[in-house]
């Protein structure tokens, strides 16, 4: 399967032992809902994976797309380092912020 879009994203397809999309060119925020729905299409029995050696370009939400992908268990090969650093950029916002939920700060004023 080659999908080609404006925005220049070519996925490829291919199967021996689990799934991996090979991914050239930029991934933007609008190819993330297809991806998504390419990942929906596979079983679950399927491991799955995205090799990214051909990747030039990706945007903020592109990257939170891969950061949810790897949370869910789907490899991430041949990351680019400028990505790979900001996805674990984008792992450790997300966990601080995810510390500051349910832990409000009091604060109380004070009286003189």
């Amino acid at each position: 399967m080659i999908l080609w879009k404006d925005t220049m994203l070519k996925i490829q397809r291919s199967a021996n032992g689990k799934v991996v999309f090979t991914l050239s060119g930029r991934i933007e925020a609008e190819d993330v809902a297809e991806l998504q729905r390419l990942f929906d299409l596979e079983s679950a029995g399927h491991r799955v994976a995205l090799d990214l050696k051909d990747v030039t370009l990706a945007d903020r939400d592109a990257v939170k797309f891969l950061l949810s992908c790897e949370e869910h268990g789907i490899h991430l090969d041949n990351s680019p380092p400028y990505i790979r650093e900001w996805i674990e950029r984008e792992r450790k916002t997300k966990h601080s912020d995810e510390g500051l939920i349910g832990h409000k700060r009091s604060v109380r004023k004070r009286r003189d």
